[in-house]
């Protein structure tokens, strides 16, 4: 099991938002902080670079497929998750900047080389949260992780999804919009959903558990951690 990845209450639907799994994981320097942590008075992301690629054609930027080796360690130095453990140590690749693998990743593997390899400090508030992950991630956990860019490529150009979910164009969702989201997104697939049964209403209540930050009831832009940009 991949634990970094979002576990997805409504992966069948399709969505790539945050779920009850995670919280909502760069610059290429030594111990470099996500600046936009910075004065916030919180534990922030910092990047080391274990090696240097030798040649870099292009940088990872959101929306690639990126092909890894990575291994996860609790901050006490013990190994939780390894790639390269398992059977034929298959690399894992996931498209950046859409919502597949936690904020720590999604950040600290920005702008990085093929043949590079970095380590990820990664504070809970960017990794699993106070929920942490299943018997495996404790709540409140800080991660390291030592990842290796085996590949690069370009990915499909992701949908924008707050656009499809926000019906009036108010640049917010409500809990209707996002009800209706998640029926017509079933009905697509064939899958029947009943929008007033208690399962529906714990999918959207731990939804906006997570994506309403200011807890007004609605789900703004900047608040939605789905793909939302168009020009990505």
């Amino acid at each position: 099991m991949y634990l970094f990845v979002k576990c997805a209450c409504v992966t069948v639907l399709g969505l790539n938002l945050l779920s009850v799994c995670l919280s909502l994981p760069q610059q290429q320097q030594q111990q470099q902080p996500d600046p936009s942590n910075q004065g916030a008075g919180e534990p922030h992301l910092k990047i080391e670079v274990l090696i240097h690629a030798t040649d870099c054609p292009r940088k990872s930027k959101d929306s690639d497929i990126l092909v890894i080796h990575y291994e996860g360690f609790y901050d006490n130095g013990t190994k939780f998750d390894s790639s390269r453990d398992r059977p034929g140590a298959i690399p894992f690749q996931f498209q950046l900047g859409v919502g597949q693998v936690i904020q720590g990743w999604e950040k600290g593997l920005l702008e990085m080389c093929q043949g590079e390899k970095r380590k990820l400090f990664v504070p809970s508030k960017l990794a699993y949260g106070e929920h942490g992950s299943g018997p495996v991630i404790a709540p409140n956990s800080d991660l390291v992780f030592e990842v290796e860019l085996i590949q690069v490529h370009d990915g499909p150009k992701p949908p924008n999804v707050f656009k499809m979910i926000d019906i009036d164009n108010d640049d917010h969702l409500t809990k209707d919009e996002m009800s209706m989201y998640l029926a017509r997104q079933a009905h697509a697939q064939g899958i029947p959903v009943d929008l007033a049964a208690k399962q529906q209403e714990k999918v959207l209540d731990n939804l906006f558990k997570f994506e309403d930050k200011n807890g007004d009831g609605k789900i703004s832009h900047e608040e939605f951690s789905g793909p939302k940009h168009e020009e990505l």
